[in-house]
């Protein structure tokens, strides 16, 4: 068995429309209970999901930031927002907004859409801390990425 070349594999990912970052996701049995409804936990791992996209999308490299020892996204306070139920097989979008940024943080705004019902919404703040889990100022080339990201004009 020949094994395929990384590149030509089509990952998934997401897309930018202006100022929102879409992911999609789809709910399996996994992340259902016995009624086929999505267990409400799992939003928040498709919000993580979609935010660790947006970083790489924005080509925020957390992992060689934490090798280095230079610091770490961590999610401050969040409040979350059930609307409608997920259920068995369901294609989910996600779109996440940048509201506000801070020096060491930054407010964001998540919905979890099927079409054009929004099923979840989460509002919360990200800071950037050290690995010895205190505030810092996030590096000036990653603010500059988000606000080059809240700037865009949507299409």
């Amino acid at each position: 068995m020949v094994n395929p070349n990384p590149q030509s594999l089509n990952f998934p990912g997401g897309a930018f429309d202006g100022p929102r970052h879409f992911y999609a996701v789809r709910v399996y049995y996994e992340d259902t209970d016995l009624s086929g409804i999505t267990y409400h936990a799992n939003y928040l791992r498709w919000f993580e999901r979609a935010r660790s996209d947006l970083l790489r999308m924005l080509e925020i490299d957390q992992r060689a930031a934490i090798e280095a020892d230079e610091g770490a996204y961590a999610v401050s306070e969040i409040n979350l927002k059930y609307l409608r139920p997920a259920k068995l097989d369901d294609d989910v979008v996600i779109v996440t907004t940048c509201t506000e940024l801070g020096a060491a943080s930054c407010r964001m705004h998540q919905i979890a859409k099927r079409g054009d019902e929004t099923l979840c919404e989460a509002h919360l703040r990200v800071g950037f801390i050290s690995l010895e889990g205190r505030p810092k100022r996030q590096p000036g080339a990653w603010r500059a990425a988000f606000q080059n990201f809240m700037d865009q004009e949507v299409k």
